[in-house]
């Protein structure tokens, strides 16, 4: 009878021992399916989302101007402007303003070449943008004449 109560003593002993292991798994169970259910939260609800690129709207042509350049030549430039979608109607004074600035004195050799037109039409588009606040997104060259 001692052997059989030895042996059911033993086994009581065994049973005591895989509880606290069960309990470990469990709580280890929940606390994988927690951070599983916060990272989904996160991912789906609080995820920062980048900003959407503004889409192209109305084109508005503005008039060509004469703009003098170094050494008594002269350009007859023309630019349209690229609105964003849902612009309102804006003033095109600010544009001719912007590219009479950034043209006058220039040199009619230096302007003549592409690289150098190109970055030109990049700096007016920048600067386009910022004087607009973001109602332009773009600035084409409708007319380029010099003298």
């Amino acid at each position: 009878m001692t052997v059989v109560a030895e042996i059911k003593g033993a086994e009581g002993e065994a049973d005591s021992d895989d509880k606290p292991k069960r309990s470990k798994k469990k709580l280890l169970i929940v606390l994988v399916a927690v951070l599983l259910v916060g990272a989904a939260a996160w991912w789906f609800v609080l995820r920062p989302t980048p900003p959407e690129e503004p889409k192209p709207g109305e084109m508005l042509p503005l008039e060509s101007t004469q703009i003098n350049l170094a050494d008594g030549h002269y350009l007859k430039i023309g630019i349209a402007l690229q609105m964003v979608e849902g612009a309102h109607e804006i003033d095109g004074s600010k544009a001719l303003d912007a590219t009479i600035d950034l043209f006058s004195g220039q040199d009619v050799t230096e302007i003549s070449q592409e690289e150098t037109r190109k970055a030109l039409k990049r700096k007016l588009g920048s600067e386009l943008e910022e004087r607009y606040h973001g109602e332009v997104m773009g600035v084409y060259f409708t007319e380029f004449v010099t003298q």
